[in-house]
């Protein structure tokens, strides 16, 4: 059950970071207004704390973990939002990302 909470902590967080950091970029590169920066604005800081409701209490080992959620984030993000076409080299890199992940937050560990 930990590992389901904390993969839905990231994407929860994931949302809120990357959705944070697109809506700054539409209401200032866009023209979009200082509504959309504001809302940006919101968003990151409801991203600080999602971060620390993680079950595990090591905060390098969230933020490091998270920056692999990040990058395979930021690209879905970009194909679902923007149009962006990732290529194979940026697929076989989040790829790569998640697996660090992966090793980062769940692999077991003595001692």
């Amino acid at each position: 059950m930990i590992p389901f909470r904390s993969v839905a902590l990231f994407m929860f967080a994931a949302l809120l970071e990357i959705g944070g950091a697109w809506l700054i970029w539409q209401g200032v590169r866009e023209h979009r207004g200082t509504a959309w920066v504001g809302a940006g604005i919101v968003a990151l800081g409801l991203y600080g704390f999602v971060a620390t409701l993680q079950p595990n209490a090591d905060f390098g080992r969230i933020l490091a973990a998270y920056g692999g959620v990040f990058v395979a984030g930021s690209l879905l993000w970009g194909v679902v939002l923007d149009g962006y076409r990732p290529d194979r080299f940026d697929v076989i890199g989040a790829a790569a990302c998640l697996v660090g992940v992966g090793v980062i937050m769940y692999v077991p560990r003595g001692g």
